[in-house]
């Protein structure tokens, strides 16, 4: 059974899991989840209803516990942890990587954190401290405290007698970290060296110095950027007077991208990146009113500006069946737009040096589209619906509301981070808004300004 679950997805090992379960066989299913990697286990509880993932947390070994804990979303994690009192939660995570660590009580209450860090041993409890020192979204707060250093002055001979008496290596060490005896960063010396250089050459002569260490305060984005343009898989973390403070792996790297991503698509529908599929009825409902309502808002404004030209829609009801039209493809347009800017916001590739460039290229961009679409559009008017005024007018306000989508999708994204709003989650609002009501004034306005000249 377990070779079986391990070749299916989340759902069938969920079917699988609850058959087994209605059927009784609680021992066979406990043996089973727990021979499982703690990340699959993770996928079957967020799967997992409310009344059947208390039932399989209740299964999951507490050896087990902490590394399934890590692996979940934050909002099913504290939803676990409730029912865990501060030893409980010590003991779930004593064997966690002091990154994960911290990682894990940044999500809990204060006192609950107080209590937990109060029961480790000293030199856990510092160590987990200095994470929790920084930002989570930061190097500082992702970083591990466990690291290997080494003195450039010692032969390599040294180094290899040093590491053969470590009960075990800190996970990805792929390189040493070389400091002074002030602890002051000063290289890297790769395994690979290590192994391959001649034993009586010292850790100066061999060690490289081309990697800087990443500032504890860089953002973690920054970070994940760093990792893949240099195809690191761990590198040093120092403070502001370069002092070596920990390390970043590529695990934690691997997370920050896909939060990251998670995010991105999340936002973009206004929900949380961190929400519970099967949430309580009325969180979920609560969350999405606020964006629903913020929708309907500004779906009212553009009736209103609709209203304003009730005249033009009465004289000419073939514009209802066509007006519609204008604000879609102003929307599609703007999202493609707005969808680049926060991309090359999110990878540094964006800033005011080449802003403009950027805007002028996405006008040209529209304006060839909305010449394009707009000649389309004409012809359906003319040829489908003989009315060439109608055509003259839709055709025209195509070019105006595409051009104002390129200009919101290239603006919005860059106004809304200088005021710390996160563009993902809220330029989308904003940009159908604007599409909209431009959409529907310009193709309302020509219509009033331009048809008493065909009649």
């Amino acid at each position: 059974m377990s070779i079986l679950l391990n070749q299916q997805n989340s759902e069938q090992r969920l079917k699988a899991i609850d058959d087994a379960i209605d059927s009784g066989a609680l021992f066979q299913v406990q043996r089973t989840l727990n021979a499982m990697h703690p990340a699959e286990i993770a996928d079957m509880l967020e799967a997992a209803p409310h009344g059947r993932r208390e039932l399989i947390w209740e299964l999951v070994e507490q050896e087990n516990e902490g590394e399934v804990l890590i692996e979940l979303s934050e909002e099913i994690r504290n939803s676990l942890v409730e029912e865990m009192d501060a030893g409980e939660i010590l003991n779930a995570i004593k064997d966690l990587e002091y990154d994960d660590m911290a990682d894990f009580l940044q999500g809990l209450p204060d006192k609950i954190i107080q209590q937990t860090l109060q029961g480790m041993d000293r030199q856990d409890r510092v160590r987990v401290e200095a994470v929790l020192a920084y930002d989570e979204d930061t190097a500082g707060g992702i970083m591990d405290t466990e690291t290997i250093t080494v003195r450039a002055d010692v032969t390599l001979d040294v180094v290899i007698r040093y590491l053969r008496r470590q009960k075990e290596l800190p996970t990805h060490t792929d390189s040493l970290i070389v400091v002074n005896r002030y602890d002051h960063y000063k290289g890297i010396l790769y395994i690979a060296d290590l192994l391959t250089k001649q034993p009586e050459k010292t850790v100066g002569e061999v060690m490289s110095e081309e990697l800087e260490g990443i500032p504890a305060n860089m953002p973690a984005r920054q970070v994940a950027r760093l990792f893949e343009d240099r195809n690191l898989v761990s590198a040093p973390v120092v403070d502001m007077q370069g002092k070596l403070v920990g390390r970043i792996t590529i695990d934690d790297v691997v997370d920050i991208i896909r939060e990251e991503a998670e995010h991105s698509v999340m936002s973009m529908a206004g929900l949380d990146d961190e929400e519970d599929l099967f949430a309580p009825i009325i969180a979920s409902s609560r969350r999405r009113a606020i964006w629903l309502g913020t929708n309907l808002i500004t779906a009212l404004l553009a009736a209103w500006v609709i209203s304003r030209f009730e005249g033009a829609l009465e004289a000419k009801v073939a514009l209802a069946f066509l007006m519609g039209v204008i604000p879609s493809m102003g929307g599609v347009a703007g999202t493609q737009t707005l969808t680049l800017v926060i991309r090359g916001l999110a990878l540094g590739q964006l800033g005011k040096s080449n802003t403009r460039t950027l805007f002028v290229k996405e006008l040209m961009v529209s304006l060839i589209n909305g010449l394009l679409w707009g000649v389309a559009i004409f012809g359906i008017a003319y040829f489908f619906m003989h009315d060439a005024a109608i055509g003259v007018v839709i055709g025209i306000a195509m070019v105006i509301n595409l051009l104002a989508a390129a200009t919101s999708g290239v603006f919005l994204p860059v106004i809304m981070r200088r005021f710390n709003i996160d563009p993902a989650l809220a330029g989308g609002v904003v940009l159908t808004t604007v599409t909209d009501v431009v959409g529907f004034a310009a193709v309302l306005w020509l219509a009033t300004l331009l048809l008493p000249f065909f009649q």
